[in-house]
């Protein structure tokens, strides 16, 4: 099975997933709320929102739980609250809430993509692939969605996780063109070329990922195993020095100093 960069995945997943407007739709040529729309209960909901994805990110979990519970006190038609819901009881683990939380939010909006993106990363981590890759589908066709990459990137990792590599690299290399910046597709994207033996393209992503500040040990060894076999043994060495300077304890630092090349 192919490595997903795990540690960024989630802070990536996480990161400003629940931003959106999220009013409901009533019809197809129904507007979406603006600020100056606003009544007062909605922005006090939006203000709390607000305050508890600021809290969610610092890792303040009951912290921005408690801020939700008030916004959906204030508004209880506010969607983005839900989808924060959600992501919060995804962190506490707690499945029945999540999901509970996601479907509350497509039920005042079926067309919010971001309830969508991240319902369906939730569907994915459940192990229910093709359903995330429908609600994936769903939130790519918004034709005001800025998300694109980051829902290209999770649609990506699921198909990973579904072995369907091919349409996983397709997905992924559509991705990059979004955000080349984004740490988790490059990584993704470099392995899986690797992995069907094309290192000369595998390694513009991974060098290009490890000159950034964004590397860890994960793509380090990576870029390591593509220099490696393109006989760029200066390069590796390059590498492997990072590697064992910055993550001496990591089990990458660990299988480079047995030798574990092609495991």
């Amino acid at each position: 099975m192919t490595a997903v960069l795990g540690g960024l995945l989630i802070a990536s997943v996480l990161a400003g997933c629940a931003t959106g407007a999220g009013s409901p739709v009533s019809g197809p040529s129904a507007e979406p709320m603006t600020e100056s729309d606003e009544p007062e209960a909605r922005k006090r909901a939006r203000l709390r929102i607000e305050l508890a994805s600021g809290y969610f990110e610092q890792g303040k979990t009951t912290v921005a739980l408690d801020e939700i519970k008030q916004a959906v006190a204030a508004d209880p038609t506010f969607g983005p609250a839900y989808v924060l819901r959600g992501l919060v009881y995804m962190r506490l683990n707690d499945n029945r809430l999540a999901e509970e939380s996601f479907q509350r939010a497509l039920q005042l909006n079926q067309r919010d993509p971001d309830a969508l993106h991240n319902y369906g990363w939730f569907q994915c981590r459940q192990g229910r692939h093709q359903q995330a890759i429908d609600l994936f589908a769903r939130a790519l066709a918004s034709p005001t969605y800025g998300g694109q990459a980051k829902t290209l990137k999770l649609k990506g990792v699921c198909q990973i996780n579904m072995g369907q590599l091919p349409e996983a690299e397709g997905t992924l290399a559509r991705a990059y063109e979004l955000d080349p910046a984004d740490p988790v597709t490059a990584y993704n994207l470099a392995n899986l070329i690797h992995r069907r033996g094309d290192d000369v393209k595998a390694q513009f992503y991974a060098r290009r990922l490890n000159n950034s500040e964004m590397a860890n040990a994960q793509s380090l060894w990576l870029g390591i195993r593509i220099e490696r076999r393109l006989g760029e043994r200066t390069a590796a060495e390059q590498l492997a020095q990072q590697l064992g300077r910055r993550f001496p304890q990591s089990p990458e630092w660990a299988a480079y100093r047995r030798g574990a090349f092609n495991e």
